[in-house]
């Protein structure tokens, strides 16, 4: 019967080694943080003298994120009109490069040719109303009429036709300056 008692000692037998074990329990982690927090903090650091502090050392350091890579533009300044082909590339073409959902594809004159036949009013109005799965403007409401009658001058002449491009009309002094 005593030989079953002996099968559990443990490693500590003396006070002294309960001692250690406790402070190193609490030595250890500490150390581990300390050494981790000074890794982390150990970045690249520039030396004296040099031109950290320089007003566009901290200018470069401080700007937004969001200012890198954007052209911000003016809402309440006049609105820039896009080219037909701008307008294309950046709405129409994921639909009518691929074909998706039946739309006519860029270039196809065998596709453009019922359409083109209803004539440019009818065209038109297809795109800035819309017609079947293609939404009103192509699903960019900010397109002004004009943009979108350029890019299906665009689109149509590509397939065959032979629209004009839209006239711009100019707008009066008084609402441009306003």
């Amino acid at each position: 019967m005593s030989d079953a008692h002996d099968q559990h000692e443990s490693v500590i037998k003396t006070p002294k080694q309960l001692i250690v074990a406790v402070l190193a329990g609490f030595l250890v982690p500490i150390i581990a943080i300390m050494l981790l927090v000074q890794f982390v903090s150990n970045g690249k650091k520039e030396p004296a003298g040099s031109n950290a502090l320089s007003p566009e050392a901290v200018a470069s350091r401080i700007q937004p994120v969001a200012d890198e890579g954007y052209t911000f533009k003016d809402a309440s300044g006049p609105k820039v009109l896009m080219a037909g082909d701008a307008v294309y590339k950046m709405v129409c073409s994921a639909c009518h490069d691929t074909g998706a959902a039946g739309a006519p594809k860029f270039g196809d004159a065998g596709a453009w040719a019922a359409r083109i036949a209803q004539g440019y009013d009818t065209v038109l109005e297809h795109a800035i109303k819309g017609i079947r799965a293609m939404p009103a403007k192509g699903g960019n409401a900010d397109l002004s009429d004009v943009e979108v009658a350029r890019a299906v001058v665009h689109l149509a002449n590509a397939g065959g036709a032979k629209f004009k491009e839209p006239e711009v009309k100019e707008a009066p002094a008084e609402e441009a300056a306003k």
